[in-house]
């Protein structure tokens, strides 16, 4: 038994003033055939746990192609054209296959294809044929759409964010491909779409009332005739049609139960709604609180959430930390042209110079002063441990630590790196222990590795292209009616 392994990651935010090229995939991941299993057979992502259960089942896995880019704007469209014929010439020298295997974000946009997911995966459809089994697996951001659903025989997505178990939902998905070709299941998916945008508040699976929900889908994992079910929780970056949540349940040949039960658990969603739209500590009170609360602070950067495509460089929250003397403080700040400039001087060597705020008036003023070059660095490091996305290997490009006379350090990077490891820190010589407040730039995804130095977690309501109030941002293309959006409507999932 052959199982081909494709994925195409990454999370579209099209808010931002920028687009992804060719070169972000190959700056994060572009890997073909054996490329895939050298790199990334042993990580925590769900390739890992393709190979691993494939492995367990006795099959042969099959690799053909894993392109990641950080998130950012959308995917310019010459190069998602190169990117979908890159992925045709790999599929034909793949071979014949029993089954494929597909690694989905479902957030991911192109600059003329909305639903690039839904197209992609369509695609592999179509060159493989109706009779072999797809499974795929998808972010629990995704912003699903019935096309995704068309495409594949199963989908799942991550059931924790952070996200923390990509490793164990890639050998779910490995399982259920083996069990679909040995004819041992038939896998039957039914999805539904509550017209409802999730606050990204509201959305780490650890908390309420993300959390009850969640519970909620265990319990109909555990109905007899139930293979898997998934809770989509959307991706409120993407002025997309499918923007939203959604729900998915997979059964083995019933489709009645698997309607039923997606059409539940978006219920639950829709008669929650209202909980589900909270708004994060305001900006000047999470200064004082950071002030008062006993340290390390984490205060996490909503509007500049480089996990969401934010550009890393707003410096919103160190002005206001400064404002309440709040000391010491640190972040880390994407400004290239600084972290080059520092090398160039070296260590202890004095920058007058303004650092941040460069990549629009929504990134806040930048930081002028003097600042100390403290340390210097490539930027690459290595993370051992499961965190939120799986992967291990960093490089954040050379990197400077600077300080100033007034209790900032700042570790100043050439890269847009989301902080999903602490040793984007320690591996600069940085103790993060001893800071009053630490900025994250993000919003659940940096709890997973900061937990183990910060006593407390303040989520920021800040400017910027992730703000929490995504009301504010200038859709044009989104379903209507949605909620919050619009509040005064009524929906049944038994209706549609």
């Amino acid at each position: 038994m052959r199982i081909g392994i494709l994925a195409l990651l990454q999370e579209s935010n099209t808010f931002t003033p920028g687009v992804t090229r060719m070169a972000d995939f190959a700056a994060d991941l572009m890997l073909t055939g054996e490329e895939v299993r050298e790199q990334l057979a042993g990580a925590h992502h769900e390739i890992g746990g393709y190979f691993a259960g494939l492995a367990d089942a006795g099959a042969e896995a099959a690799p053909i192609i894993a392109a990641r880019a950080v998130p950012w704007g959308p995917i310019e469209q010459g190069d998602f054209q190169k990117l979908m014929t890159q992925m045709r010439v790999e599929l034909e020298r793949a071979g014949p296959l029993d089954g494929l295997l597909l690694a989905a974000h479902g957030a991911t946009v192109s600059e003329q294809i909305p639903d690039v997911d839904g197209y992609w995966l369509g695609e592999v459809r179509r060159f493989v044929g109706p009779a072999t089994p797809i499974v795929g697996t998808l972010d629990p951001h995704a912003n699903l759409s019935p096309t995704m659903v068309a495409a594949c025989d199963a989908l799942l997505a991550y059931r924790t964010n952070p996200h923390l178990d990509q490793r164990e939902r890639g050998s779910e998905a490995a399982e259920l491909v083996v069990r679909t070709v040995r004819g041992e299941i038939r896998p039957t998916m039914a999805a539904a779409f509550p017209p409802v945008a999730i606050n990204i508040q509201s959305q780490s699976t650890a908390e309420s009332p993300c959390r009850e929900w969640f519970e909620q889908l265990s319990a109909t994992r555990e109905l007899a005739g139930v293979l898997t079910g998934s809770l989509l929780l959307g991706f409120p970056y993407a002025d997309v049609a499918e923007l939203g949540s959604a729900t998915i349940v997979v059964t083995d040949n019933d489709p009645a139960l698997a309607q039923r039960e997606a059409n539940r658990l978006a219920m639950e969603l829709w008669n929650k709604r209202e909980a589900f739209n909270r708004r994060p500590t305001p900006l000047a009170e999470a200064a004082q609180q950071a002030r008062r609360l006993a340290g390390p602070v984490g205060l996490l950067d909503i509007g500049d959430n480089i996990g969401g495509g934010g550009p890393g460089d707003s410096t919103h929250l160190l002005h206001a930390l400064a404002e309440a003397n709040v000391a010491p403080r640190l972040a880390c700040l994407n400004d290239p042209t600084i972290a080059e400039r520092a090398h160039q001087m070296g260590v202890g060597r004095v920058l007058q110079t303004e650092v941040g705020g460069r990549s629009s008036p929504l990134a806040g003023a930048p930081l002028r002063g003097d600042f100390t070059v403290r340390a210097l660095s490539a930027g690459k490091f290595s993370e051992s441990r499961p965190r939120h996305g799986g992967f291990v290997e960093f490089d954040q490009g050379p990197t400077a630590v600077l300080e100033s006379a007034d209790g900032a350090t700042l570790i100043v990077t050439s890269k847009r790196t989301p902080p999903f490891s602490l040793a984007q820190i320690t591996s600069c010589g940085v103790d993060p222990t001893k800071f009053q407040a630490i900025i994250a730039k993000g919003v659940h995804a940096p709890i997973a590795a900061y937990r183990e130095v910060c006593r407390e977690f303040v989520r920021v309501d800040t400017p910027g292209v992730t703000t929490a109030e995504m009301t504010s941002l200038p859709f044009h293309n989104r379903r209507t009616p949605l909620y919050p959006f619009e509040q005064d409507f009524t929906w049944s999932a038994a209706e549609v």
